[in-house]
């Protein structure tokens, strides 16, 4: 495999570019009238691709809103992005809460109706890692 990355469907291709970027930072890699292409201002190999939902590409049965799938995006500081998506007035579907998996993660909703998911590594519960240990190992 030489290369991974998703693509989300959008009605707004300018809106929904400027929410990735203004929201987590990501640089405008190519720009047309159909397609967007995303990347992550320190590792270019993470992409994120916006393609205009009508276009001819894109199958009409499947031009619906996303359903049964999550964007996670991992960052330094959950609570600074938090801020900015309060600020842009960005439906918050979850405030940054921790897991017991070890993760401070909130979930926002992006122009299109997809959930995002944006968190933070953290310390696992106590339990957790008793799980993992007798399932896995030490």
């Amino acid at each position: 495999m030489n290369r991974a990355f998703a693509n989300i469907l959008s009605d707004d291709l300018a809106g929904t570019r400027d929410f990735f970027v203004d929201l987590l930072g990501f640089t405008v890699a190519f720009d047309s009238d159909w397609f967007v292409n995303l990347q992550a201002p320190d590792n270019p190999l993470n992409e994120l691709g916006i393609w205009r939902r009508e276009h001819e590409l894109v199958p009409v049965a499947y031009r619906g809103r996303a359903q049964g799938a999550v964007l996670t995006f991992v960052v330094d500081d959950v609570e600074a992005v938090y801020a900015r998506a309060v600020a842009a007035g960005t439906r918050i579907v979850e405030p940054p809460r921790d897991t017991f998996y070890g993760q401070r993660s909130m979930l926002v909703e992006d122009p299109n109706g997809q959930v995002i998911d944006v968190s933070t590594p953290g310390t696992p519960s106590p339990e957790f890692l008793a799980e993992m240990r007798e399932k896995y190992g030490s």
